[in-house]
C-alpha cells in the first residue's frame, strides 16, 4: 500500500504540477500588472479596515483563518528540507514562488467572493462553488469537493496531530506505556490527544465565527513570536547576514546541490508551504464581509507574504546564520556537512539545533511549542475547508447530520494521529491535496479564458478606487459576469 501511495504521489506531485503552479503565478502577475506589488499599501489598509456581519467574518479574520492553514509544519520542516536537499539557493526560489503565487492567491480568493452563497445564514464558497458557476461543470466541482473532504477531513488531520503529539513527547517525555485496544501507547500522547480533541471540539462546534475569533488572536501571536525569535538570533550574528544573503543568491544560480536541485526544491517547498493555487484558502476568503470581491483577493495576496517571505524566511535565516544544516544525503554524499549524518533534513531538527546553538535549553521547547500552535491552527483550517465542501455536496444530497458526522470523524482522526504514527495518512493526504491543486489551477485558468471574472473585478475596483469613492459596489451583470447570484441579489 505504501509503495502504491508513493507511486501515485510521484505522478501527482511531478515537476509538471510544480511548474504549473509557478507558470500560473507568472501568468496572473502579468495579467494583473503585478498587483501583489502595486497594491501592497492597499493590502495593509484593507486588512485593518472593515468589520464582520451576521453572515460573514471580517477581512482580517478571513486572512487569519487562511493563514492558520498556510502556516504549518512545512514552515519549519519544509524549509529545512529545501536547504538540506536543494542547498541555500532553494530559499531564493521559495521567494520567487511567493511573489508570483500572490497573484494566484488574488485570483482564487476573488473568484470565491464573486461566486459565494449564503447557506444557513453564513457565507460559503470555494473552488467547488466557482467551478460549478463559472465553468458550468458540476461533475468537476464534485471531484474537487470529494478530494477535499477526504484529504482535509480525514487524512491530513492525522499528520498535523501526530506532529503535536511528537512535539509534546519531545518536551515532556513519553510517560508510562499502557496496553490499549489500539496497541501500546504513551500516556503523554493519550493525554495530549484528549486535550487537543477537547479544545478542537469546543472551537469547531462553535462554527466559523468561533474559528475566526480564535484564529485572529492565535495566528498573529504565533507568527510574530516566531519571527521575533528569528530576528534575535539573526541580530546576535548580524555580521554574518550579508554573507548569508550573498550565499543564497549565489547558490540560486550555481546550485551546490546539483543542477536544478535548488530550483526544484525551492519551487516545490514554496508551493507546498504557501498553498497558492491549491484551492484551500478560497474557502475562508469567501466567508469575509466585503464591499467588493477584489478587496478580499487583495487581502489574501498578503497571506502569501506572511507565510513564505516572513515565516519561512525566519526559519531559513536561523538555520543558515548558525550553520545548523547539511546539504546532501549520507547515501549520495554531503556537499556541506555541519551536523551529524543521521540528522533528518525533513524534520524540525535543523531549526531546533539552530536555536539551541544560540540559546541553549530554549530551542527544543520553543520549536515544540511553535509546532503545537502551527499544527493546531492548521487542524482548524482543515475542518473549515472540509465543512465548506460537505455543505456544497449537501446542496445535491440531503444528508442530515453531515457536518456533525464530519466533526466526529475529524476528531477521531486527530486523536488517532496523536497517539499513532501517520506515515501512510501523510502519503494519502498528499494525493488528496495534489488532486485539489491540479483541479483548482486548471479550473481557474479555464475560467479566465471563459470570462476573466477575477481580472474584470480588479479593473472595476481600481477604477472606483481611482475615482475616490467612499463606498465600493460590485455589479456583476454590468461587467458581464454570470451566475454571481449573491452580488446580483445584493
Amino acid at each position: 500500500m505504501q509503495e502504491l501511495v508513493n507511486t501515485l504521489n510521484g505522478v501527482i506531485w511531478s515537476p509538471a504540477l510544480i511548474y504549473l503552479c509557478l507558470a500560473a503565478g507568472l501568468f496572473y502577475t502579468i495579467l494583473t500588472r503585478g498587483m501583489q506589488v502595486r497594491l501592497f499599501k492597499e493590502m495593509i489598509r484593507l486588512i485593518v479596515s472593515g468589520g464582520d456581519s451576521d453572515k460573514g467574518i471580517s477581512s482580517f479574520q478571513a486572512l487569519a483563518v487562511s493563514l492558520s492553514g498556510r502556516v504549518g509544519t512545512g514552515n519549519i520542516a519544509g524549509v529545512a528540507a529545501a536547504i538540506g536537499f536543494g542547498g541555500p539557493g532553494a530559499i531564493f526560489w521559495m521567494w520567487v514562488v511567493a511573489i508570483f503565487g500572490a497573484a494566484t492567491a488574488y485570483v482564487e480568493a476573488t473568484l470565491a467572493q464573486i461566486y459565494k452563497e449564503v447557506v444557513d445564514g453564513e457565507y460559503r464558497g470555494g473552488p467547488a462553488y466557482y467551478i460549478e458557476k463559472a465553468m458550468g461543470q458540476t461533475w468537476y466541482a464534485w471531484l474537487f469537493a470529494l478530494a477535499t473532504i477526504l484529504a482535509c477531513g480525514v487524512l491530513l488531520p492525522t499528520v498535523q496531530s501526530n506532529a503535536i503529539g511528537n512535539a509534546v513527547v519531545q518536551t515532556l517525555g513519553p510517560g508510562s506505556m499502557v496496553e490499549t485496544a489500539m496497541g501500546t501507547l504513551s500516556t503523554t500522547k493519550i493525554i495530549t490527544g484528549l486535550v487537543i480533541v477537547s479544545i478542537l471540539g469546543f472551537i469547531i462546534f462553535g462554527g466559523v465565527k468561533r474559528i475566526a475569533h480564535f484564529a485572529q488572536v492565535v495566528v498573529p501571536f504565533m507568527a510574530l513570536t516566531y519571527i521575533i525569535t528569528a530576528c534575535v538570533i539573526v541580530g546576535m550574528n548580524i555580521d554574518q547576514l550579508p554573507g548569508i544573503i550573498g550565499m543564497i543568491i549565489d547558490d540560486a544560480f550555481t546550485p551546490m546541490a546539483g543542477f536544478g536541485a535548488a530550483i526544484g526544491w525551492g519551487v516545490k517547498r514554496g508551493v507546498y508551504s504557501n498553498e497558492a493555487g491549491q484551492g484551500t484558502a478560497p474557502h475562508a476568503a469567501a466567508a469575509a464581509e466585503v464591499q467588493h470581491p477584489a478587496q478580499q483577493g487583495i487581502v489574501q495576496s498578503f497571506s502569501i507574504y506572511v507565510d513564505t517571505l516572513f515565516v519561512c524566511s525566519a526559519t531559513a535565516f536561523m538555520i543558515l546564520i548558525t550553520g545548523a544544516f547539511n546539504v546532501g544525503t549520507a547515501e549520495a554524499g554531503f556537499v556541506i556537512q555541519n551536523l551529524p549524518a543521521d540528522t533528518a533534513a525533513n524534520s524540525p531538527s535543523f531549526t531546533q539545533m539552530a536555536i539551541e546553538s544560540v540559546m541553549p535549553g530554549f530551542g527544543n521547547p520553543f520549536v515544540a511549542l511553535s509546532l503545537f500552535f502551527f499544527s493546531f491552527t492548521t487542524l482548524m483550517a482543515y475542518y473549515y475547508i472540509a465543512e465548506s465542501n460537505v455543505v456544497y455536496i449537501r446542496r445535491f444530497i440531503k444528508f442530515r447530520g453531515a457536518t456533525f458526522t464530519l466533526k466526529v470523524v475529524l476528531m477521531a482522526a486527530v486523536f488517532y494521529g496523536t497517539v499513532k504514527a501517520a506515515n501512510l495518512a501523510w502519503g494519502l493526504g498528499d494525493i488528496g491535496v495534489g488532486l485539489m491543486a491540479w483541479i483548482n489551477i486548471i479550473g481557474i485558468l479555464i475560467i479566465f479564458f471563459i470570462g476573466q471574472p477575477a481580472i474584470k473585478a480588479l479593473r472595476d475596483y481600481e477604477m472606483q478606487r481611482k475615482a475616490g469613492v467612499e463606498k465600493y459596489h460590485f455589479d456583476p451583470k454590468k461587467l458581464g459576469i454570470k451566475n454571481a447570484n449573491y452580488w446580483e441579489d445584493r
